[in-house]
């Protein structure tokens, strides 16, 4: 299911926060910006089964039995192969959710609806939230997906409450309510849903819905990231970097880093690229770093093409390439992030390669 969510930043220890985050974020937690090198000059289911008739075996002629002394008879074991049911018989198994998956959205629609109203699935209700959510397979209407999430967490269904949670901070189907929103996340949390115990944090550490508490804040970000949630993962680590609601250390901020830049998380492969390259909690390997900033450069971070620039300008980790390196600082320096070091740098180039430069640069923006 598509997670709705605002699009803030995290804070991060060791540089300015990337832009970006995660849609599930609705607010950063506190933190200071630290650069990697030095300090720049500006801020920087599957197909249902046919159930199989089986042949009877053919019956061999009886032999005649020796005679023998009778015996009392036994009650028949049963026997221990059992024929399974069809698939569209098991309710164990979602073939709404497996029609969703494959695209057929009308069919997804059709069978969620059958179970919601026959059945009474919360589950299905779900579905039927979402899809009216993102217009699939039916006409776009908030109104009418509240409407289903408010049913499927009523249910009991815990992505229905965390939907309706976020549409209720959005204001999407209905005005604002944060209050609801924090109780809905506050339950699909205790029922295991981590994307609930993210933003439950996320509201903890806001301070304003509820009462401000990074202790309960890092409690729920630790049991989002044990889960495997990146930005958990990410917020998580800058906690243990800073030492808010958790004793400092460095050592479990790295490895939390390493965890969320593995899943993906831009800001993480930003920072443990840092890592990486100052040898910070964890052996240095400044290869490595190059390659995940390159990555991070690539999906557009800002900070990430500033650093990647100054490797290659300087050549540190990474064969001198001040042709390359300057594009990433024009490209960075479009989106915010300048560097006066890398200004004279450019400065200094002459008007053939400045031209190569700027035609890289261009072709890089052009092409986003």
């Amino acid at each position: 299911m598509k997670i709705l969510r605002p699009t803030l930043i995290l804070a991060s220890l060791l540089m300015l926060p990337a832009s970006g985050m995660a849609q599930t974020q609705l607010l950063p937690p506190p933190g200071a910006p630290r650069p990697l090198l030095p300090p720049p000059g500006m801020p920087t289911p599957v197909a249902p089964a046919k159930k199989e008739s089986r042949p009877k075996p053919p019956v061999a002629a009886k032999k005649p039995a020796p005679a023998a002394t009778p015996k009392p008879t036994a009650t028949p074991t049963p026997t221990a192969t059992v024929t399974p049911a069809p698939v569209f018989d098991d309710p164990n198994v979602d073939l709404v959710y497996g029609a969703y998956q494959r695209g057929q959205y009308k069919t997804a629609f059709d069978l969620a609806t059958n179970r919601a109203q026959f059945n009474g699935d919360p589950k299905a209700m779900t579905m039927l939230g979402e899809l009216y959510a993102n217009g699939l397979g039916v006409k776009r209407d908030y109104a009418r997906a509240a409407e289903w999430y408010k049913r499927a967490a009523d249910g009991g269904d815990r992505e229905g409450m965390f939907a309706l949670a976020m549409f209720r901070l959005a204001g999407r189907g209905g005005p604002i309510n944060r209050e609801e929103a924090a109780r809905l996340l506050a339950s699909a949390a205790k029922l295991g849903n981590p994307k609930a115990a993210y933003n439950l944090a996320l509201l903890y550490l806001d301070g304003q819905t509820l009462p401000q508490d990074v202790k309960r804040a890092a409690e729920l970000l630790r049991v989002a990231a044990d889960a495997g949630n990146p930005e958990a993962q990410y917020a998580l680590a800058t906690f243990y970097k800073e030492g808010t609601g958790v004793p400092k250390d460095i050592d479990k901020a790295v490895r939390l880093l390493q965890a969320a830049a593995l899943a993906g998380n831009v800001d993480a492969e930003v920072e443990y690229a840092i890592a990486l390259f100052n040898g910070t909690g964890t052996a240095k390997n400044e290869a490595a770093a190059v390659a995940l900033l390159t990555k991070a450069a690539r999906q557009n971070s800002p900070i990430a093409q500033n650093r990647l620039a100054r490797v290659l300008v300087m050549g540190q980790g990474a064969a001198m390439d001040k042709i390359e390196g300057l594009k990433w600082h024009i490209v960075a320096k479009t989106a915010g992030k300048g560097d006066l070091m890398l200004d004279e740098a450019l400065a200094a180039l002459s008007p053939e390669d400045r031209t190569r430069v700027e035609d890289a640069a261009r072709k890089w923006v052009g092409t986003k």
